[in-house]
């Protein structure tokens, strides 16, 4: 489209795949949809390629379409430079120490507002939609170019529940002109964003993916078999980013505490380093690899296909997540809908996700995540009984018909 903006080409998905599954949510959508038909939505995001709102965006979007709505989808593209800025603005916001410089302030200003913006304009001009949602912080100032008889709503997916202040201080000009924030918690409203200007809409996951469909024990086995991890011995895995938030140091450590009294245990470790916006994560990735070089029982894979993960999820006894910030945990959403125990940080997204004791367990520390891992590896019944309740928490709670309901209530709203 320009060097400054790509639009994503979606095809419709048909939401009545869900029937089974979530009928009055289905019901529900189709009646509230009949009424907004039609409608023009623009979703604009960092990347479509990696990372949790491009993953969510991926199914979002074609479910509006096949509602009747006019949804298209965004990225922006800039240089190493402008994401290297928008990875530090993420990590302050979730906490980090530090500030931005007068030079990353530029950057990010410049780029978006001298760059970008003109061109985003222009598309606004050309496909006049009535509402545009802005996803994180990466576009966040692109508010300066949307008219104000266009309905603009921020969704924010990352946890600000201890932000930096001078970041979020930074940004907050530009948020405040939003008319509408979606929040994943009520943790992560600033608390000077008015609450009449609030919803807070927990993400989701699509069944039918590759990644999440039903994989036979077998095929999985399989599949790992043929790169070289020996499924006849318990297998415990993380799936995530490489990022520090993800903590897979801790994880490392809970393996070797649990190793101590189950010494055939294995470790999978799997994530991303290829994600357009997060030039760190290859960094991270060498850095937990020298970590691991040594033990031939740990794995660590980047950037596998989604068969790939699927067959880590189906294989491995328990995952774990062990986050010391987490918006909100999708790969623990993916792993529950599994029927596998998850042993996650306690965090505020991980908190909305699992109940300890009852669909997985919270832990603080290495040495707590060790305990868990011993009491479900020799508990096999404890790890079916977990498992059934985190699958049936993902039908009742985390599935995209119900994040469908939640956006066609707020565009409903919007559109008187």
């Amino acid at each position: 489209m320009s060097s400054y903006l790509e639009k994503i080409k979606t095809q419709p998905q048909d939401l009545n795949r869900y029937q089974d599954l979530t009928p009055e949510i289905i019901k529900e959508c189709f009646l509230l949809a009949k009424n907004i038909q039609g409608l023009k939505i623009l979703h604009i995001n960092s990347t479509s390629n990696g990372g949790g709102v491009a993953e969510l965006l991926r199914t979002q979007i074609p479910l509006e379409k096949s509602l009747g709505l006019k949804s298209s989808w965004l990225t922006i593209k800039a240089p190493e430079k402008f994401f290297k800025t928008t990875k530090k603005i993420h990590n302050l916001l979730q906490g980090e120490e530090g500030s931005l410089t007068e030079e990353e302030k530029e950057i990010y200003q410049n780029w978006l507002q001298k760059k970008i913006g003109p061109r985003f304009l222009e598309i606004i001009q050309e496909e006049k939609p009535q509402i545009v949602i802005i996803h994180d912080p990466q576009p966040l100032p692109l508010i300066e170019f949307i008219p104000q008889n266009i309905f603009s709503i921020l969704r924010i997916h990352i946890d600000l529940s201890m932000p930096n202040k001078s970041t979020l201080d930074f940004l907050r000009p530009w948020m405040e002109k939003y008319q509408l924030g979606i929040f994943t918690h009520p943790n992560y409203r600033p608390k000077w964003w008015p609450i009449e200007k609030a919803k807070f809409i927990a993400p989701a996951i699509n069944p039918f993916t590759n990644k999440n469909k039903l994989m036979v024990l077998s095929q999985a086995q399989k599949i790992l078999n043929s790169f070289q991890v020996k499924t006849d011995q318990p297998i415990i895995s993380q799936i995530s980013r490489f990022d520090p938030w993800k903590d897979q140091i801790s994880t490392i450590e809970g393996y070797y505490l649990a190793k101590n009294k189950v010494s055939s245990l294995k470790l999978v470790l799997v994530g991303s380093c290829q994600t357009d916006d997060d030039p760190g994560a290859k960094l991270i990735f060498e850095k937990i690899k020298k970590e691991v070089q040594s033990d031939p029982n740990i794995f660590l894979f980047s950037d596998s296909d989604s068969s790939f993960i699927n067959a880590v999820y189906t294989a491995s006894q328990i995952i774990i997540q062990k986050s010391i910030r987490e918006g909100f945990g999708l790969t623990i959403t993916e792993a529950m809908w599994k029927g596998k125990p998850v042993i996650g940080g306690k965090t505020t997204g991980i908190e909305m996700q699992i109940e300890d004791g009852k669909n997985g367990f919270l832990v603080s520390d290495a040495q707590e995540m060790s305990e868990k891992i011993i009491l479900l590896l020799k508990n096999l019944s404890l790890q079916e009984k977990i498992g059934h309740a985190a699958h049936q928490t993902v039908q009742d709670k985390f599935l995209f018909p119900k994040l469908i309901l939640e956006h066609l209530k707020i565009y409903t709203s919007s559109s008187l």
